[in-house]
């Protein structure tokens, strides 16, 4: 099986040899390069076309939210996982709006790490659901720039509340007692609805739009 490969950002050389050294000594898992600033990881994203970025969100040059949001609007975009000090810190929700699939903090054990890089690459369940529904519930629900919201089926709604709790594409089958492929199906429409690149994208919408509470 290829392994998935990582770019690492991170202004802190003790940071990224640590990071790189996990990442490395795991099968399936293998870093392709390394940026010392936002301003440099995208040269470095073009020429190696990783799966995942692992993206610190405070750095010189260029902070990991506007380097976020340029590593998405390349042709081949990898997902984005940010790795912070806080977890709540504004600076974080800041780069999960910009389109960033998860977060982690950076006293993460090794193989939760490991982990994390391998569900964002999967993306096919929301990482720490309960940490961004915290984050969410920090900021006020207005609806503005989320009109997709309102041309959701009945089903989808279910779909996208089942994932605002972090549920996999199984665990929705199996709460609304359908077929895995009919959820798939599901969170492609919500997704497409919403005008969002992957689950955490919808999340974020169902909360800033007042669809569900983070309460």
């Amino acid at each position: 099986m290829t392994p998935l490969k990582v770019v690492i950002a991170d202004d802190e050389d003790l940071i990224r040899a640590g990071l790189r050294i996990i990442i490395d000594t795991e099968p399936g898992l293998t870093v392709v390069g390394e940026a010392a600033d936002g301003a440099t990881v995208v040269p470095v994203v073009r020429r190696e076309r990783p799966d995942v970025v692992l993206m610190d969100v405070r750095m010189p040059a260029l902070d990991g939210i506007q380097a976020t949001g340029r590593l998405l609007a390349l042709d081949h975009p990898p997902k984005v996982l940010v790795v912070t000090t806080f977890e709540n810190d504004d600076y974080v929700y800041d780069a999960l709006r910009a389109g960033a699939s998860g977060f982690l903090l950076k006293r993460t054990r090794p193989d939760d790490l490991v982990q994390a890089i391998k569900l964002v690459a999967a993306g096919e369940s929301l990482l720490f659901p309960a940490a961004i529904r915290a984050l969410a519930g920090r900021r006020p629900a207005g609806g503005a720039g989320v009109p997709g919201i309102g041309r959701l089926t009945g089903r989808e709604g279910d779909v996208l509340r089942l994932m605002t709790k972090g549920l996999s594409n199984h665990e929705i089958a199996a709460e609304l007692v359908v077929s895995q492929e009919t959820v798939k199906t599901h969170v492609g429409n919500v997704l497409a609805k919403l005008g969002a690149r992957d689950r955490t994208q919808a999340v974020i919408a169902a909360y800033e739009s007042g669809f569900v509470s983070p309460g």
